[in-house]
């Protein structure tokens, strides 16, 4: 999932970073010698075009920098609105493409502190700051004078002479204004302000709300209730337990990356129930920290936001500029999949109960069994032991295979800086410079903050902290991050990661190489369409299944040796085990996120909305949504995947069909003229093309969703 951040975005979406470029910062003779001396305000200095300074964040330079920045952006936007000469695209659309330079950089911090470095102490200023964060932006959305001189370039005849680029910025910039009320009345603008000051704090709540839930619900276990656990598992465990003060105990911590392979390893059915429900009831808990009522909220506010602007609902207001442009056709896509990834869980369930009634476990298969006995029925029929997998899978390794992927495709060297030449937020970031391999051409770094800890968000995201523009004439280098939230291991030890979290590591550096090959012109057009961003990073992890990639990096953490071919077979063989699983509990997901935009907000009691309507679609009771609608953060903490979680499906059909592309390709998933044709019209152009016309312009053709039902095996692919 990829995070990033635009100036009148950001009061909906309190994680993102920058993707602004840097500017010199001239600080006036007025300004005060505290302002003078804000790191968060100063221009980047040091080597590769200048790099945040991480080692000098002071969460008390904060609020100052934002009031300063704000009211200087503000100042700069008054001029662009106020200029005596005719609205063109330079004095308008391009200026304004240059007024919030500052801004970026200082929302790069304020995107650490958010979701990598979260403290009680930033949380309160947060509060703080997010109606303010609202207020700036409903000031340049609703500038009246500043709208009617975008609206007139927009509708001047020197549009339809203007390049393909340009043509496209100005319809972003456009609509950017026109769908966050700048053609409404002064009262309804008046409200529209006001719904989004409200919606911004909600969002805030929500998302502490889950991080409370992650770090107040940890489990510590006694060296007697380990069994079946790995041994990697069992040393990081112990480790988290140490340093949280309690040794000689081991912690589950209430986060994805510790969940999911208690789940799938713990013989202990009554600890696997308990971390069950640690992890799906977060924000549902009946306390402080409960989301429900805040969802309720949220979409009675966003329902009258989008009816102010004339539209039925929230999500026809959200799809109608994505590639999906309706909330039908979205759901049409979701319940095409639906009945066979329910038919499959049907027969997942039945191989599971099969195996748990012949040791005579004397059970029906609950939620909290589902890994657990899908892992046995793995062994059965595979003959695959997903921690002797796990062997192979060192995160070291994994990493190393991702640079040899971006070399083959993109061209791109990665080099590890010299350490302490580029200061970093935390003693586990790394940095790498990336370079072009043919010409030594230097691109950018890619930071990597790959462990889980406390005030990090859980799960994993790309952002960028400064992306492509050559608007000023020369490019700007771009600073990309991966974010994950590995267990770290036990001192000299190797971290081994599950296959599902190799595919996810994969895809999110997918996300970063899209930034990383930008070659835009306007920053604007380094932003994307949701239901397409997606499509990138997955087509990404079609590579860890490469041979060139299996015979190089996978290979035992103690022996060295290559995964052997046998083991290589039952992976591939079993590349769709599961498929109804997963395919069913990101459908519920992506289903009720739909319902609850298209429906009626009044009343909605967003507990019995979930229970109902997924007893409405025959869901089936031996699994829920992959993220209920309490911890739903994709969702509530931010509007950049509401009513948009389908997009991962959406551009799952792209996926699997520029998969078959590269398959049939002479040279298979590194073939040389496709693959350059995959950087030149899927990764280079970000949002300077439409979506549809990107994806025709590399494979000549439309996807089709069949493409995708034969990926996951639901039909034959003969």
């Amino acid at each position: 999932m990829q995070r990033k951040k635009h100036w009148l975005a950001i009061a909906a979406a309190t994680y993102l970073s920058s993707c602004a470029t840097t500017e010199k910062q001239v600080i006036p003779a007025t300004g005060s010698e505290q302002i003078a001396q804000n790191t968060l305000i100063q221009e980047w200095q040091g080597p590769y075009q200048g790099v945040p300074a991480f080692d000098k964040m002071n969460l008390d330079d904060l609020m100052p920098a934002f009031d300063y920045l704000t009211a200087q952006h503000l100042e700069r936007i008054d001029m662009i609105a106020s200029n005596s000469k005719a609205p063109t695209f330079e004095n308008t659309i391009v200026a304004l493409e240059k007024a919030d330079r500052d801004m970026g950089r200082l929302f790069t911090y304020y995107g650490i502190w958010a979701a990598n470095k979260s403290s009680p102490e930033f949380r309160n200023i947060q509060r703080q700051l997010v109606p303010k964060l609202s207020a700036y932006n409903s000031k340049i959305t609703q500038n009246q004078k500043l709208f009617d001189r975008v609206k007139a370039v927009h509708e001047s005849k020197a549009v339809k002479q203007m390049g393909q680029e340009e043509q496209r910025l100005v319809s972003l910039v456009y609509d950017r204004f026109a769908r966050n009320g700048a053609t409404l009345n002064s009262k309804d603008k008046e409200r529209f302000a006001a719904i989004n000051r409200q919606l911004a704090e909600l969002y805030v709540q929500f998302g502490n709300n889950i991080l409370a839930d992650e770090e107040n619900y940890i489990l510590y276990l006694k060296k007697d209730q380990l069994s079946g656990l790995p041994e990697s598992f069992v040393k990081s465990a112990s480790a988290i337990a140490e340093k949280n003060g309690k040794p000689g105990l081991y912690a589950i911590t209430n986060t994805r990356s510790s969940m999911d392979p208690f789940l799938r390893f713990s013989t202990e059915r009554a600890l696997r129930e308990k971390v069950w429900n640690n992890y799906y009831n977060r924000g549902d808990n009946n306390d402080e920290n409960d989301n429900n009522q805040i969802i309720s909220q949220i979409l009675k506010l966003r329902h009258e936001r989008v009816q102010l602007l004339g539209y039925k609902n929230f999500a026809s207001w959200r799809l109608e500029n994505r590639m999906a442009k309706t909330p039908e056709q979205a759901e049409a896509l979701l319940l095409k999949v639906w009945p066979a990834a329910i038919n499959r869980v049907e027969e997942e369930v039945r191989d599971m109960q099969a195996i748990a009634d012949a040791e005579k476990a004397n059970i029906k298969i609950k939620p909290w069994d589902y890994r657990f006995y899908a892992e046995k029925v793995r062994l059965k029929k595979y003959d695959i032991d997903s921690n002797e997998v796990k062997k192979y899978l060192q995160l070291d390794n994994l990493t190393d295979a991702m640079f040899y992927v971006a070399g083959r495709l993109f061209d791109f060297r990665f080099t590890p800086v010299k350490e302490g030449s580029v200061p970093v937020f935390h003693p586990d970031v790394n940095v790498w410079e990336v370079t072009k391999i043919s010409t030594d051409e230097h691109v950018g770094l890619w930071y990597l903050d790959p462990y889980a800890r406390p005030g990090k968000r859980s799960g994993a995201w790309a952002t960028s902290y400064r992306s492509h523009t050559n608007m000023d004439g020369k490019a700007t280098n771009v600073l990309s991050s991966n974010n994950s939230n590995f267990v770290k291991a036990a001192p000299g030890e190797p971290i081994l990661v599950s296959w599902d979290d190799a595919n996810t590591f994969f895809h999110e550096f997918g996300h970063a190489l899209h930034f990383l090959a930008s070659n835009v012109k306007y920053p604007t057009l380094n932003g994307g369409v949701r239901d397409y961003t997606e499509f990138q990073s997955q087509l990404l992890e079609r590579w860890l299944l490469t041979d060139e990639v299996i015979n190089r990096y996978l290979k035992h953490y103690k022996t060295g040796k290559p995964m052997p071919a046998s083991l290589i077979k039952k992976i591939k063989q079993a590349s769709n085990f599961n498929q109804g699983f997963g395919t069913t509990e990101y459908l519920a997901s992506a289903i009720i996120d739909l319902k609850l935009h298209t429906t009626d907000p009044e009343g909605i009691d967003p507990r019995k909305f979930e229970k109902e309507t997924l007893a409405g679609l025959g869901m089936p009771e031996e699994l829920v949504m992959r993220h209920r609608t309490p911890h739903f953060g994709h969702v509530f903490s931010g509007e950049g995947y509401a009513a948009g979680y389908y997009g991962y499906l959406w551009a799952e059909v792209l996926t699997s069909d520029a998969a078959e592309a590269f398959q049939a390709a002479p040279g298979g998933f590194y073939d040389k003229d496709l693959g350059q044709r995959l950087v030149k019209y899927l990764f280079a152009p970000r949002n300077a093309i439409d979506p549809n016309e990107a994806y025709r312009l590399f494979r000549g053709k439309d996807p089709k969703a069949e493409s995708l039902m034969r990926d996951r095996g639901f039909i034959d692919s003969h």
